[in-house]
């Protein structure tokens, strides 16, 4: 007998799982359920922003195909939410009035947009609707809003300087728009940059067109357009910030509302073990964004510094992936074999990456300590641990700028503004605890000027980190037919999150062909 399992919200990460379940499903092993509450099946938010400022298509962020999936057995209920889970009858009441029986159920809910609490924004933070001329770029309908600014050549002001909101000021400004960024703190990206990394970062932003208001601390927005949409944000300081279009991106929160609501534990995100089980209730799980992973035992080591979601799709992704399986397993076999599928790794520190045409940045880890701070550099050195060594090359003026912590010779964090080489050489160390070479400039050269032409990425090491996909995977689906980065990403994965390593991929590409022998 097939086994029922309902999935509670169609996103990215949720469609990896669909797609992870599909053989179990065709096998007739089980009956899935996926209940979403957009009228569209699930597309890659990620690139939303693309969209919006006419990048790409909504066809190109499509992720799963509902009536496909309907035609092979899967119940796929679009344009509805979830109202409550009754857990003692293991069944999901909708909003449609139906019910739907589950021995598995999933929450990938996900999260939604952080709304500041601002004069003339007052939304439901469980629903928030906006008023005219104020977005949070979360959906296809954002993207709309943005591509009408966008094309218009319209002012747009941009509410936070996290990687989001400032890949999303790139591209519109480049496009054609007049667009500030308003962020609180001397610098964007404020909680994952160091002070150095920071300036030339806010500098550079600046020579790509995009203006910048930091230490601004915003009260209100006014709403003084013809139509009665946004024409104003308000500082603390009195002064205004002109516009036509608000896009605000400061941050997403858990959703874990529906989780609360019928008893299970929750923090930040719905708490789950390592088996992505929610604490004391074995028929229930949750992935992605919504998920928390600590564990009920006090005394675990990885739980204990353990921290919140991620928010990026990366882990989601190999949470949907390692689920499948043991959901599988569940359903084919016992507890017990199921119990023997190691579980699901520790997730390592992500790599925040903004590409952007004229801008490059990579930040990761620990970056905060300055080379004579002798305070951070000795904190942690104890029991035998070495203590931190900090690396750092500083070249305002053309826009470049790299710092290198490491702890015995190991990478611990970094930070690299426009330098392309070195940071893709950095990035591949730091996930690999690599040692870096013993003369840090080495690193530096990378990036010379005998180097300015950015080559192929190396097949050996990961091109796309949110997929996990290496060089050498996307080269064989090159030799297999592949000649654009849209077939690669459709045979491999790659190049279906952030979308960052569309470069390289498309690098790979034409490095193929060009070794090609004429016809």
């Amino acid at each position: 007998m097939s086994e029922q399992i309902v999935i509670v919200g169609f996103g990215p990460v949720a469609a990896r799982l669909v797609d992870e379940l599909m053989p179990a499903v065709r096998d007739g092993q089980v009956q899935l359920t996926v209940v979403g509450e957009e009228p569209e099946a699930a597309y890659n938010r990620v690139l939303v922003a693309d969209l919006g400022v006419g990048r790409t298509t909504a066809d190109a962020l499509a992720l799963a195909d509902a009536e496909a999936l309907a035609a092979v057995g899967v119940d796929v209920r679009l344009g509805v939410r979830v109202r409550r889970v009754d857990r003692a009858r293991q069944q999901v009441v909708l909003t449609d009035g139906s019910a739907v029986h589950y021995e598995r159920l999933v929450f990938a809910t996900g999260s939604r947009p952080v709304i500041p609490n601002l004069t003339g924004i007052n939304p439901d933070p469980t629903s928030p609707v906006l008023p005219a001329g104020v977005t949070a770029l979360r959906d296809l309908r954002d993207a709309g809003l943005l591509r009408q600014a966008v094309d218009g050549g319209k002012r747009v002001v941009v509410l936070g300087g996290g990687v989001l909101g400032l890949e999303t000021a790139l591209a519109a400004a480049e496009e054609g728009a007049t667009v500030t960024v308003v962020h609180n703190g001397p610098h964007p990206l404020g909680r994952n940059i160091d002070r150095g990394g920071g300036a030339v970062l806010a500098a550079s932003l600046r020579q790509c067109g995009v203006r910048m208001a930091g230490n601004a601390r915003s009260t209100g927005v006014e709403h003084n357009a013809p139509d009665g949409g946004f024409s104003a944000l308000l500082l603390d300081d009195g002064s205004a910030i002109d516009g036509d279009l608000l896009v605000i991106s400061c941050g997403v929160r858990p959703r874990t509302e529906l989780a609360e609501g019928c008893g299970l534990s929750t923090a930040t995100g719905i708490l789950v073990d390592h088996r992505l089980r929610a604490h004391h209730e074995p028929h229930i799980f949750a992935i992605g964004d919504c998920a928390e992973v600590r564990c009920p035992d006090a005394a675990c080591p990885e739980c204990r510094t353990a921290k919140g979601p991620s928010g990026l799709v990366g882990p989601g992704w190999r949470q949907a992936e390692w689920l499948a399986e043991y959901l599988t397993l569940l359903a084919t076999g016992t507890q017990e074999e199921a119990d023997t599928l190691p579980a699901l790794p520790q997730e390592q520190a992500g790599v925040i990456v903004l590409k952007a045409r004229g801008l490059n940045m990579a930040v990761a880890g620990e970056n905060g300590a300055e080379p004579w701070d002798e305070d951070a550099l000795t904190a942690g050195a104890v029991n035998g641990r070495a203590r931190l060594q900090v690396a750092q090359w500083s070249d305002p003026e053309h826009g470049r700028y790299v710092k290198m912590t490491t702890r015995g010779g190991v990478l611990e964090g970094l930070v690299s503004v426009g330098m392309p080489r070195t940071a893709a050489e950095l990035v591949g160390l730091f996930e690999r605890t690599a040692e870096l070479p013993a003369d840090r400039s080495l690193l530096l050269r990378l990036d010379g000027p005998d180097q300015l032409v950015s080559g192929p990425a190396d097949p050996q090491g990961t091109v796309c980190r949110c997929a996990g996909i290496s060089g050498a995977k996307i080269q064989g689906a090159v030799e297999e037919g592949c000649s654009t980065v849209a077939e690669v990403s459709k045979a491999t994965r790659a190049g279906t999150g952030c979308g960052s390593c569309h470069e390289d991929i498309k690098g790979l590409i034409e490095k193929h062909f060009q070794a090609a022998p004429a016809a």
